[in-house]
């Protein structure tokens, strides 16, 4: 016995779902450690006793994976393999009363704004100087930066305001701050996100404050590239573009959520526009930046969503040509105003819908590449895997876009640094490049 109680408790972090919960986890993971406890993210280690789940709630197989993870934990709990095992974030927000009587082992589940809570539970107090400091769980030459919390938008199929509450801007001064942190730790990147991040500032500034903040980040020394993710469409503030056209440390890139190319289906969707406005805006942007690269996401399948509506979708996408694309499947949520409409199509309706889209959108991104071929581009490193150096453009979002392979057997970089590199091949999603000297 006395050798268990000499044993100090380690923590570990699992982190499921998207960026916005990966900063959260990074956040919590700072306090933890700012308060001297031993915590680390997602480690390999078998000697962590306490597990604390950052779980998703956006769709069903996330959902289901994020449930898979807590039996796993459970399940070890009850071999005496951990002590306890804690659960926070957005499925745990969402369905908290259902979790805590199906899965009792369970020693506490927290809300996605309960940190102080968490906290509580490890006799921790919330340290306010560490506000703009956060441990990143990944290579330090890009992290991600919340600018805000929460939606107000009623979007018909979106659980996000249920999970995550209303929108909450933060400070453009305790951004700078942390973009300085950053800066000094070396990082080269900051993504931004949000759930909604062209609302930026309307609720403490009382006006769509983005384009300011954009200015105030681009002035922090250090910080090479500034990526805009999550830009809500309707409303959207045009001196956001004004601002990228004029800073070059702005990346020429916009991650715009379109949702469809469907009028009756936009209305259904209760997104405030339509695809004659959508069209509209793109062509303005491009205008502005003739060469933007413009990402998008669809979801194919939404109740109203006939073969008319979904071949308009289609024809949506051919017209656009944008740069980067990804689809997902509707999934039918509860309490969202579309769990109410009827969900007509299977799930193998809905996914063969989205494999179309991805068909079409694999021919645009192969011919945009080969346009590529013999241009030069600034490349940041971000990994080496297998016999490639592996990095992005501008034009490319972590994870998610196209990434520029460099053959590792003739050139070599180094992981965080910036290169020029000249494409020589390029297929639908990867191009190839050798580094010019």
């Amino acid at each position: 016995m006395k050798a268990r109680t000499l044993k100090k408790d380690k923590v570990n972090i699992i982190t499921m779902g998207c960026s916005k919960n990966l900063v959260d986890s990074e956040v919590l993971l700072t306090q933890l450690r700012g308060n001297g406890i031993n915590a680390s993210h997602e480690s390999n280690s078998q000697d962590n006793n306490i597990i604390i789940i950052n779980t998703c709630g956006f769709i069903d197989n996330a959902k289901q994976e994020s449930i898979d993870t807590i039996l796993q934990y459970v399940d070890a709990k009850e071999q005496g393999l951990v002590d306890k095992v804690y659960v926070t974030g957005c499925l745990s927000q969402r369905y908290k009363d259902d979790l805590e009587k199906e899965i009792p082992q369970v020693d506490a589940f927290f809300g996605t704004r309960d940190l102080p809570a968490i906290l509580k539970k490890f006799k921790a107090d919330y340290k306010h100087e560490l506000v703009g400091e956060r441990l990143l769980t990944h290579s330090a030459h890009y992290a991600y930066m919340k600018i805000s919390e929460g939606c107000d938008r009623p979007c018909s199929f979106c659980a996000i305001p249920i999970m995550r509450g209303g929108h909450i801007s933060r400070p453009i001064e305790d951004l700078v701050k942390e973009a300085m942190h950053k800066a000094a730790g070396g990082t080269k990147e900051l993504l931004l996100i949000a759930q909604d991040s062209t609302y930026y500032g309307l609720d403490i500034y009382k006006k769509r404050n983005l384009a300011d903040l954009l200015r105030n980040l681009s002035d922090v020394e250090g910080i090479d590239w500034i990526r805009l993710h999550y830009a809500y469409p309707t409303g959207f503030p045009m001196d956001v573009i004004e601002v990228m056209k004029e800073r070059p440390n702005i990346c020429k890139y916009l991650d715009i959520p379109l949702q469809h190319g469907s009028t009756d289906v936009l209305k259904a969707m209760r997104r405030g526009t339509t695809r004659e406005k959508q069209e509209e805006l793109i062509h303005s942007i491009r205008e502005m930046i003739p060469e933007i690269a413009i990402r998008t996401t669809l979801i194919a399948g939404h109740p109203g969503e006939g073969e008319k509506e979904f071949q308009e979708m289609v024809d949506f996408v051919t017209r656009m040509k944008f740069e980067r694309l990804g689809v997902f499947t509707y999934s039918h949520e509860e309490n969202t105003h579309a769990f109410g409409m009827e969900d007509l199509l299977s799930q193998e309706e809905k996914q063969d819908r989205a494999n179309h889209l991805m068909e079409v959108q694999e021919q645009i991104s192969y011919d945009l590449n080969q346009e590529k071929i013999g241009k030069t581009f600034k490349v940041l490193i971000d990994k080496k895997e297998g016999g490639h150096f592996v990095g992005r453009t501008e034009f490319d979002s972590v994870e998610v876009d196209n990434e520029v392979l460099i053959d590792a057997s003739k050139f070599y970089c180094r992981v965080g640094d910036f290169v020029q590199a000249k494409v020589y091949e390029a297929t639908e999603f990867d191009l190839y490049a050798t580094v010019e000297e």
